[in-house]
């Protein structure tokens, strides 16, 4: 049974300021000593690092899409567990989740699934007294448990009494309301905001300025007393389970700025596996951990970071050997394009013979994606469902197999990533703890692997 207070924050759409919200409850509750557990909805990498800056504790995903509705108490509760408030920053609009699928995967579930009252932020920048009407058809739709609106982006006192008085008229509890803040935006870039780990001087200066400012224009009792009506949920702490191999294999796991992706369970699970995780930074670390027999590469932003990357010609090459030697490597997306021969031009590890450029597209969605090759991470056959999000583009890599096949929304089979050796490399994000067996199957492929010798 899991009694921790919580609260899931919403908007009527992207842009609103959820994050600036979240990130400054969060702060603003630790400032008081408040414990406080950090949660994102949906497969965001970016916002879990401003949340975690705040917080002092991991920020953690809840997907319905890649893990299932049955997975979200009990991750929640596992991520929640000795804190006395939590905060759920919602992703788009409240009742936006996978296109095509109903309310699967939006805010709106995961708040039902959690039995959480639900916090509207709107931008009221271009908003009057027609703001009561937004708020009233927001909180009339759907099977949310409406606890009251945020007001974002006031422009002055008048403003702010014409809304409050608007809100009023329709009943909706106002618990706050911030003036436009452009000095504590963090900036952005392709695929979003820049994460906290590359700016964490800066990151850390934003985070104190949206504490003060969430503690100025939001009511804080008001919003620990109304997570506190959130009823007891009926689930046990999800557990990354029990170590399946005593051969205890080193896997290092890429991060750093150049590789920010990655969500807090895969490194959990690959412990209970019976792995010794290991840490790496590709843009400091010449040489891969001691003793390493397998390689796992997330996403991240190793375009921005080509150059130091290339740089990097030791690493580059212990990489490489690793690979040859048999050793299980697993990467995805920023993680794939690293292996490659060239990124941009500039020299990667080559271990998949294959050039890999920037595009002006944007390729971002779910898939329902099955294994077609054997490999370290999944047996042919394997079902998942993963997350693609990038503007990049790699050409097939000669010899390889390919990783996985899906059907895109017009029905067209399209395959996709690539299996070479024991290198499995694919666009596609996976929230292992969807499928505990990836990480179980992977350091069991690295007990069988013989360790990397630094040459």
């Amino acid at each position: 049974m899991v009694t921790v207070p919580r609260l899931v924050l919403a908007a009527p759409g992207s842009g609103h300021g959820k994050t600036t919200v979240a990130t400054g409850l969060l702060a603003a509750f630790a400032a008081r000593g408040t414990r406080v557990a950090p949660f994102k909805v949906g497969p965001d990498y970016i916002d879990p690092g401003y949340h975690a800056l705040a917080a002092g504790r991991p920020g953690r995903n809840l997907d319905p899409v890649l893990v299932g509705e049955d997975r979200i108490a009990p991750l929640f509760a596992h991520g929640a567990a000795g804190a006395e408030l939590a905060v759920v920053e919602g992703v788009m609009g409240l009742y936006d989740g996978r296109v095509g699928a109903g309310d699967l995967g939006s805010t709106a579930q995961v708040a039902a699934l959690l039995e959480a009252p639900v916090v509207l932020v709107v931008d009221v920048s271009a908003q009057g007294r027609s703001v009561a009407a937004l708020i009233h058809g927001f909180r009339a739709y759907g099977r949310v448990r409406f606890g009251g609106v945020i007001l974002n982006r006031v422009g002055s006192d008048r403003h702010e009494r014409l809304l409050r008085d608007a809100c009023a008229e329709v009943g909706a509890p106002v618990l706050g309301a911030l003036r436009r803040h452009p000095d504590v935006a963090a900036p952005s870039r392709h695929l979003g905001l820049v994460p906290a780990v590359e700016r964490r001087g800066e990151a850390l200066a934003s985070v104190a300025a949206l504490a003060a400012l969430v503690t100025a224009g939001v009511d804080l009792d008001a919003v620990a007393a109304l997570a506190a009506t959130a009823p007891p949920l009926a689930a046990a702490p999800w557990t990354p389970g029990g170590a399946v191999t005593a051969a205890r294999p080193v896997v290092a796991v890429a991060g750093g700025p150049a590789f920010s992706f990655g969500y807090a369970e895969t490194t959990e699970l690959l412990a209970a596996a019976g792995a010794r995780v290991a840490t790496l930074d590709p843009l400091r670390d010449e040489r891969l951990p001691a003793g390493t027999a397998a390689l796992v590469v997330g996403g991240g932003f190793p375009e921005v970071y080509a150059a130091q990357l290339s740089a990097n010609a030791p690493l580059r090459a212990a990489v490489a050997d690793l690979a040859a030697a048999g050793a299980p490597v697993v990467a995805e997306c920023a993680g794939l394009l690293w292996l490659c021969r060239t990124l941009d031009g500039a020299p990667m590890c080559g271990v998949l013979p294959a050039d890999a450029a920037m595009t002006p597209t944007l390729v971002l969605g779910y898939r329902d994606a099955v294994a077609v090759t054997d490999s370290p991470l999944a047996p042919a056959g394997t079902r998942v469902t993963g997350h693609e999000f990038h503007r990049t583009a790699v050409g097939p890599p000669a010899g390889a197999a390919p990783a996985w096949a899906w059907r895109d929304g017009e029905g067209r089979a399209r395959r996709e990533g690539f299996v070479l050796g024991r290198v499995h490399a694919s666009y596609l994000h996976l929230h292992w703890a969807g499928r505990p067996e990836l990480a179980a199957a992977l350091v069991r492929a690295a007990a069988r692997a013989t360790p990397h010798a630094p040459a």
